[in-house]
């Protein structure tokens, strides 16, 4: 898979940009959120299986909570080499072999996919479908190299919100399927996809481009796992994206085992919530490029906690009305909450270099070297939330019989993603260690920048 190498790649030089760059980076992103979305729908695929699973699978709720966790949790930690895929192989050639991965998943899925199959066999179908969850932080990588600083927040929005909507959309799918054909035809929903993975490659191979100067770096790598701020935007991306996957491939199963409802009901709600999460993430980014990512991340925790205290009311109340509308309010807050904090990771490693006494090119190339690293990780971890919630539906209904107790944990976790987001990025002074060798000979930390504007 040689071919379509660009070697000079200069973003930041607005006339490089204004002649060139643009019209190509825009059109490598166009097809990386095409192929990235596909990519999300065959990770979120078990979230829409589940509702085809009648009594006849002989499985239990617990059973089908940790089947979808089990998506999330290879979903997550596949994340961390898909990152480096990019400098390595080229971020066309690695989002072509990525997409045709696909295949393997949806076509063994639609082997298997009946009463009498095995639980084991289901749960390795469903770890097979988390190199779907890989192809977001290929992707999110690989667009970051495109553009420049001032159009980050936007651009991976834009790739990012694209590629969440595969979780709407698949399970629109399956509600198209169980409305006409019924719940018992799954295999309907995966015969859709096959093709459809076949095409996000082949319109990868064409139109996608490899950036020669994007390189592997070893040190950057080690670099950003000893820095402080990767661990906590890693901890800040559990609260958004975490939340936004870790609900969107619960949320049908929640509405049938607590609220009774059929199949059918579930699929006519379950897409709601995860299509206006993905499509409010670029404005997310926008937010945060005009306001600054910590303000708008910290408003948006404050939101989440509001809302989960909605849910928490309903499900005691058990009220299916007012458990949607906070439900819903969650998604849409995760989503917006996705793209300014993802918009504050490059921020967040600019001002690092400037702290270090870098300018001009310098900090900027600075920046995105420590970003480019910092992405897979935080990515890989926020990803492991969705496995946290999942986890904690599984054992709130298997002992209290309702989801009540796992919202509450949430709520609690909210709380002190709000409190880092203000101790950290919007206090001053910020005193945080840039990495592990970042405090003085004596031990003292060397204060940082202030945060507000990241």
């Amino acid at each position: 898979m040689g071919g379509r190498w660009i070697e000079r790649w200069e973003p930041e030089d607005e006339t490089f940009w204004r002649e060139q760059g643009e019209r190509i980076a825009r059109r490598n992103l166009l097809f990386s959120v095409f192929s990235e979305h596909i990519g999300f729908s065959i990770w979120s695929l078990w979230s829409v299986m589940v509702l085809f699973m009648g009594p006849q699978y002989g499985i239990d709720p617990a059973g089908k909570f940790f089947l979808i966790a089990t998506a999330t949790f290879v979903g997550a930690l596949i994340r961390i080499p898909y990152t480096f895929a990019v400098a390595r192989f080229g971020g066309r050639n690695w989002t072509v072999f990525s997409a045709l991965l696909l295949l393997l998943p949806t076509g063994v899925a639609y082997t298997v996919m009946e009463p009498g199959t095995s639980y084991s066999t289901f749960l390795l179908v469903a770890a097979l479908t988390g190199v779907g969850g890989g192809n977001f932080a290929s992707s999110m990588t690989n667009i970051n190299a495109f553009f420049p600083l001032r159009k980050k927040g936007w651009a991976l929005g834009l790739n990012a919100g694209g590629g969440n909507i595969g979780v709407p959309v698949v399970q629109l799918v399956g509600l198209l399927v169980i409305g006409t054909a019924g719940a018992l035809h799954p295999r309907i929903v995966l015969g859709v996809y096959i093709p459809l993975v076949v095409v996000a490659a082949l319109c990868s191979a064409l139109f996608m481009d490899n950036l020669a100067p994007v390189k592997n770096d070893t040190g950057a790598a080690k670099e950003a796992v000893r820095a402080g701020h990767t661990w906590i935007m890693a901890f800040l991306y559990i609260g958004t994206f975490g939340s936004f996957i870790g609900y969107s491939f619960a949320f049908g199963l929640v509405l049938q085992t607590q609220f009774g409802r059929t199949p059918l009901q579930a699929a006519s709600l379950t897409f709601i919530g995860p299509l206006l999460g993905s499509l409010i993430r670029p404005f997310g980014g926008s937010l945060a490029d005009k306001y600054g990512g910590a303000r708008i991340t910290l408003g948006n925790f404050a939101g989440m906690a509001a809302a989960t205290g909605v849910v928490v009311y309903a499900s005691v109340v058990e009220s299916l009305t007012v458990f949607l509308v906070g439900f819903t309010a969650l998604f849409v807050l995760s989503g917006l909450g996705n793209g300014s904090t993802y918009k504050m990771i490059p921020a967040i490693f600019l001002s690092q270099g400037h702290s270090k006494g870098l300018r001009g090119e310098e900090a900027e190339a600075y920046g995105r070297r420590l970003s480019g690293a910092a992405m897979g990780l935080i990515g890989a971890v926020g990803a492991l939330g969705g496995l946290g919630i999942n986890l904690a539906f599984r054992q709130s209904f298997q002992t209290v019989g309702s989801g009540t107790a796992a919202f509450v944990a949430f709520l609690l976790f909210y709380a002190a993603c709000m409190v880092v987001t203000w101790a950290v990025y919007l206090r001053r002074p910020a005193v945080v260690p840039d990495t592990a060798e970042g405090a003085g000979a004596s031990g003292e930390t060397k204060p940082q920048l202030g945060y507000a504007e990241v």
